[in-house]
């Protein structure tokens, strides 16, 4: 008997340091400023959005987040008429108020379809914010912004 409890206990104690462990993998540094000369850099630790219990929404969920990006998007001509197409990745942090900052292409395809992406990125609307335990957190988002002819 004695034996079995202290098996649990360990167990539990396993598991708490897993947690721990686990709690400081969860953050990630963003790069949210740089003086014009370069000199000096300012970083903000936010999460990343897998390790967050109730994840960031978009208001109405992700059908209106797509309906958003597709009412907003404007294919830059030249990209259209050259047949430049694919997804443009954007990195972004949602705020524990749930405003959209920090805005930034994480996987681009060509410069004029990359703005455009980072410009409707940065017209949505604040989200529902990221939570732990209840307490909203800024959260780090990625999303795609696709271009097809």
């Amino acid at each position: 008997m004695l034996s079995a409890t202290i098996y649990r206990m360990l167990s539990l104690a396993v598991l708490s340091l897993g947690w721990l462990a686990a709690a400081h993998a969860q953050t990630c540094r963003m790069k949210i400023a740089v003086n014009s000369d370069g000199t000096r850099v300012e970083y903000r630790e936010v999460y990343e959005y897998d390790y967050v219990w109730e994840k960031p929404s978009f208001p109405g969920g992700d059908s209106k987040l797509i309906s958003f990006i597709n009412h907003n998007r404007q294919y830059p001509r030249h990209a259209y008429e050259a047949g430049i197409q694919g997804r443009v990745m954007c990195s972004f942090i949602v705020n524990v108020d749930g405003a959209v900052s920090n805005v930034q292409v994480f996987k681009g395809v060509e410069a004029s379809l990359n703005d455009e992406a980072v410009r409707i990125m940065r017209l949505m609307p604040a989200w529902n914010p990221g939570r732990i335990n209840g307490v909203p957190v800024p959260v780090r988002v990625i999303r795609a912004v696709p271009f097809r002819r």
